[in-house]
């Protein structure tokens, strides 16, 4: 039984995100879905709910969609707790769904009650990183399970757009990104960015300046500007308020902390901490900022050719994070190491170069990996496809084929 809505008919597997909350479906625990708008977080409960159905069709779905004015009654954890036990059983399981949860008031406590009864079985979408995993961390310790989802990656993108994979679809990537409702667009320019335009200004407006009660609007546009045009540079907070102090926008570096935290808990950006791979220790100071989705980065700042080295480094990260890594850069003496990435013990030194075509190129990326002592991994990414197979040892993959290949194979 489904109340309030049908599921749609142009489902789309995501089968990696299901196989990961698969182990604790009918299980007493919050399955929260965390991520920016738009990047498919609803269809991951529509998938659900027709993996329910399919084993039996019987089965009590509660849906809530706080951005479907049905639900627009639905304010406070009060509203929530007494919606969902009206429309609940007492003798078999209830399906509950809620979509961007966060436009409730004191939701947690309305699923800290819910959870009590395990014939309930709870899974929530959300669309800002501290509300969903600060707040519900801290009442529902222990019975929270948090899955991020992000923009489709390369392989996705080419099956939601019936692509092949080539250099040519791989541009198309870098430049429109993976949100998945363009699969309805013709991609091309003057669609796709006006379709991004305003998604990222749903963002900016409803999760960072409504949400923050924001004032210096001014500032915030610059200094999101400021991080699209310097994707994977190494800043302090510092700097960039001495920047924009330059361009007459006057906020000091802890504002400058504050809004960029803000925009990586929108899930706009994400931010980048430096390790210190000698002293085994986090700079207090220097990160470097990616995209979630480049496709609105460019859709801000525009997309020029000159600009794919920025995007492949982006595009590069966020594949690692789909890959399940924590991510750091690196910092051995004077020397950069793009990603420092981690899982299961293991660690991976990655260094994303456009070309290998000099020397000097040749030299700072393979000579900044060289210069490590252990015996982890370490990779070059280039986007050419024809280049050398290693170099002293470390293998060079071309983007193409870590973007579409399981990464154990290299």
């Amino acid at each position: 039984m489904i109340k309030h809505f049908r599921l749609p008919s142009n489902i789309i597997e995501r089968n990696e995100y299901i196989s990961r909350v698969k182990p604790f479906m009918e299980k007493p625990l919050a399955k929260v879905f965390t991520g920016q708008r738009r990047v498919g977080k609803s269809f991951m409960l529509f998938q659900i709910i027709r993996l329910i159905l399919s084993k039996n069709q019987d089965a009590n779905i509660i849906y809530i969609n706080k951005e479907d004015l049905a639900f627009d009654k639905i304010r406070t954890a009060v509203n929530l707790n007494d919606y969902i036990l009206s429309n609940s059983y007492t003798n078999k399981k209830n399906y509950i769904f809620i979509d961007e949860i966060q436009e409730i008031t004191d939701f947690e406590k309305a699923i800290r009650s819910l959870l009590l009864n395990e014939n309930n079985d709870i899974y929530i979408t959300g669309s800002n990183a501290k509300l969903l995993s600060g707040e519900l961390a801290t009442h529902l310790a222990g019975r929270t399970v948090e899955i991020n989802v992000y923009s489709l990656s390369y392989t996705e993108f080419l099956k939601f757009h019936h692509l092949s994979d080539s250099k040519g679809n791989l541009y198309k990537y870098f430049k429109y990104g993976g949100l998945p409702y363009l699969i309805n667009m013709k991609l091309k320019d003057e669609v796709v960015f006006e379709y991004l335009k305003n998604i990222y200004s749903t963002i900016v407006f409803r999760d960072v300046i409504a949400r923050y009660k924001l004032r210096n609007i001014n500032f915030l546009e610059r200094l999101i500007l400021f991080l699209a045009d310097n994707i994977g540079s190494l800043f302090s907070a510092k700097k960039i308020s001495d920047f924009l102090k330059s361009q007459q926008i006057n906020l000091s570096h802890n504002q400058v902390l504050a809004y960029t935290d803000y925009l990586a808990n929108a899930f706009l950006i994400h931010k980048v901490k430096r390790f210190d791979l000698k002293g085994k220790r986090f700079f207090e100071t220097g990160e470097k900022y990616y995209f979630e989705n480049t496709g609105l980065r460019n859709a801000i700042i525009g997309y020029h050719p000159g600009d794919d080295a920025k995007i492949l480094e982006n595009v590069i990260y966020n594949q690692l994070l789909l890959n399940g890594y924590k991510i750091q850069t690196g910092q051995l003496d004077t020397r950069e190491i793009d990603f420092v990435a981690t899982k299961d013990n293991e660690t991976i030194y990655v260094q994303v170069a456009l070309q290998l075509n000099s020397e000097k190129i040749i030299d700072r990326e393979f000579g900044n990996l060289l210069k490590i002592d252990d015996n982890y991994l370490k990779l070059v990414i280039t986007l050419e496809d024809e280049s050398m197979n290693t170099f002293k040892g470390i293998p060079v993959i071309p983007a193409r084929k870590f973007l579409t290949e399981k990464f154990q194979s290299f």
